[in-house]
């Protein structure tokens, strides 16, 4: 089998591999709230309103992000009619082209070790994380698509070629309709550190690269201006405020939400990065890659720009006052790269034939499955006492497989040890996240508040609203949002109307409730109560 086809068997394993993850995710768990169904909310009310100019939650112009997301799950609609499946499928078809993008920034990057290119998707798909996050409506995937993008659109401005920094332009202005500025934190660090990668002979000159990078800059600024200015101007004051200022003012210096300090990402990189971040054969070939990193003068100039990308990049995220563990996925496909090298470099690397490292992935439910047995679920979430412990025995078997699987080269070993990811999460979907859905499906309650809304009753949302109901109920119109100390004067200004409750911000009566569910697996129980019935049990 030559080198070609085996790599198109790869991508095809890769691709089948995909395909079983998105469809487990899809079948065993919702929308989840608040996230997922607030971000589908937004497209909800863009698409119901006709405006597709200002993003608007619950009746309010949303400045949080950008649009490019809501416009492509419109664009889905527009195409297949108003449906839940397309906003969920839509972050994994963000996640597989980026696996596409990983694939082809290698074999860019180095053409003489084709290996590279079957290795870095993997790496990348095999993360736990990376594989897990994949399945969840967000926008963080679309952000690393347009860093990949602007990554390829480099390497063409590094051969001399002016078309590359269109591209970079394009990715740029496509990145910041996705999430705001945050995409240029490693296109620009890349752009900036061309002398540290580039090779000066294939250049006309440094002020060549540095202007076409200005004119990058500038082509997506203007694309993102083209929604914002418009945007802002029909958004009002508050909302331009907002869009302009507040957001990433707020984030960098002194955050309104996720605060953490400077060492905060150190320690999650190595569980995030897991499996390979435990695989011994991965350290031996950086260490031997930094060993002979003179020997290759060319391939190490696409060392250097992943290195470019990646360590300015962290140091920032780290200086930044806001700091989830998702801001790091732009930083996820550089790794996967510079693994996938180094790993190619060394096709004739020692690695255990007993795949210890998988059967340990798949032994840790095993542990935890035994472990209810020990554990008094009524202490945890209401949905745990559901959970089986039979079911570890699926993983057992797993992990037997796995430990008998012998594979006979090193990028076989690679695809068998992400595939072990890939079972461990789905089989934790079906174990535990189906378990579980029925405390996160908000599918019942939307669709009565939509019937309500239908009858013309006022209906008030006692604390922040986050439109977890507008998709699911495909509702027309706001929420009122009150709080819990308002609650019962609401109710007797409104006899007729309807309040949804949570316990944990009103501990009230739970008989009499027109509809009462377990929210989210804790003392969060979610109701939806007439303002009548209320007042009379008050």
């Amino acid at each position: 089998m030559n080198a070609a086809t085996a790599t198109r068997g790869s991508l095809w394993l890769l691709l089948l591999a995909w395909a079983v993850l998105t469809a487990t995710a899809l079948l065993t768990r919702p929308l989840l709230p608040v996230d997922e169904t607030r971000y589908v909310g937004v497209a909800w009310e863009m698409w119901a309103r006709g405006d597709f100019l200002v993003p608007y939650q619950n009746g309010a112009p949303y400045s949080h992000k950008p649009p490019l997301l809501f416009w492509l799950i419109q664009a889905g609609w527009w195409l297949f009619g108003v449906n839940e499946l397309w906003p969920r499928l839509l972050a994994p078809m963000i996640g597989l082209a980026s696996l596409g993008l990983t694939a082809l920034l290698a074999r860019r990057l180095w053409p003489e070790r084709p290996l590279a290119s079957t290795l870095a998707p993997w790496l990348l798909f095999g993360c736990l994380f990376w594989a897990g996050f994949s399945t969840l409506v967000q926008f963080d995937l679309l952000v690393v698509c347009c860093t990949l993008l602007g990554m390829l659109g480099m390497l063409r401005a590094a051969r001399g070629l002016g078309t590359g920094w269109l591209i970079v332009g394009l990715a740029v202005g496509l990145g910041i309709l996705a999430k705001g500025p945050v995409v240029l934190l490693p296109l620009l660090s890349v752009g900036l550190l061309g002398r540290f990668w580039v090779d000066p002979g294939r250049l006309k000159g440094w002020h060549c690269w540095f202007g076409g990078l200005l004119s990058a800059l500038v082509l997506g600024a203007l694309i993102g201006l083209a929604w914002a200015l418009p945007a802002a101007e029909a958004g009002g004051a508050a909302y331009r405020q907002a869009l302009f200022w507040g957001q990433v003012t707020g984030r960098m210096v002194d955050s309104f939400a996720h605060q953490a300090p400077f060492w905060w990402y150190l320690p999650w990189l190595p569980l995030l990065l897991l499996p390979w971040s435990l695989w011994p054969p991965l350290w031996v070939a950086l260490r031997r890659l930094w060993r002979e990193r003179a020997a290759d003068r060319d391939a190490q100039r696409g060392v250097r720009l992943l290195l470019a990308w990646a360590v300015p990049v962290l140091l920032v995220l780290s200086l930044v006052s806001g700091k989830q563990v998702k801001y790091l996925l732009p930083l996820f496909p550089a790794l996967a790269l510079l693994g996938g090298y180094a790993l190619a470099r060394a096709p004739v690397l020692r690695f255990p034939r007993r795949q210890w490292l998988a059967v340990l992935l798949l032994a840790v439910p095993v542990l935890l499955f035994v472990a209810l047995g020990l554990y008094d679920l009524d202490a945890g979430p209401h949905w745990a006492v559901a959970l089986q412990p039979a079911r570890g025995e699926a993983f057992l078997l797993a992990a037997v497989l796995w430990w008998l699987w012998r594979p006979s080269d090193l990028a076989t070993t690679v695809r068998s040890l992400a595939v072990a990811g890939v079972v461990l999460i789905g089989g934790l979907h079906l174990a535990v996240l189906r378990v579980a859905a029925p405390a996160y499906d908000l599918h019942a309650i939307s669709e009565r508040i939509a019937a309500l809304q239908a009858e013309q009753r006022p209906i008030a949302h006692v604390g922040k609203y986050h439109s977890q109901f507008h998709f699911l109920g495909r509702l027309r119109e706001p929420l009122q949002v009150i709080a819990p100390g308002e609650v019962l004067e609401w109710a007797a200004a409104h006899p007729q109307g309807y309040l949804v409750v949570y316990f944990d911000s009103w501990p009230g009566p739970r008989e009499g409730a027109e509809y009462l569910q377990d929210y989210r697996g804790d003392s969060d129980d979610l109701a939806l109560w007439s303002a009548a019935k209320l007042l009379a049990v008050h």
